[in-house]
């Protein structure tokens, strides 16, 4: 059973077990599913592949730490309380990122096989890490461990 289909058999659950929260992540990421199937030419009775759906899943994640940033910047935490709630729900479905410590070996690795000796040349060490990275490490992270090797 592919990962769309998993997520799809999510609502009736939530609907029995009258969880509002989780009910509308699983129905706004059904619902996301279909729009990137839509936007890449294909039909809405189509599945996405594991890929495609992590993918969306990470843009939806992504979109709930923006909004809590910003509400609680903007001094509205009962805001922040409910996204953080939905945040919860998605990281279920998103696979285990590394940590900065496992990030900084690979790094290092990275850094002393292409022979970067600056700064300037971080970008391209950054670009090569996520290359290898690639769904198991989070961006940020990354450029954070990279800038860190340079100061």
């Amino acid at each position: 059973m592919s990962l769309h289909e998993q997520i799809k058999a999510e609502v009736k659950p939530a609907m029995m077990a009258k969880d509002a929260v989780r009910l509308s992540v699983v129905r706004n990421m059904i619902s996301a599913f279909t729009n990137e199937l839509v936007a890449t030419g294909k039909t809405p009775q189509d599945m996405l592949d594991d890929a495609g759906v992590l993918k969306v899943i990470k843009r939806l994640s992504n979109q709930r730490k923006d909004s809590i940033e910003q509400f609680i910047n903007g001094g509205r935490p009962e805001l922040a309380e409910s996204e953080q709630a939905e945040l919860v729900i998605l990281e279920k479905y998103l696979p285990t990122l590394m940590s900065r410590e496992e990030i900084k070996k690979i790094a290092l690795a990275k850094k002393e096989a292409l022979g970067v000796t600056d700064k300037s040349k971080a970008g391209q060490l950054t670009g090569a890490i996520m290359k290898e990275l690639t769904g198991k490490a989070d961006g940020g992270d990354v450029k954070a461990v990279v800038d860190e090797l340079f100061t």
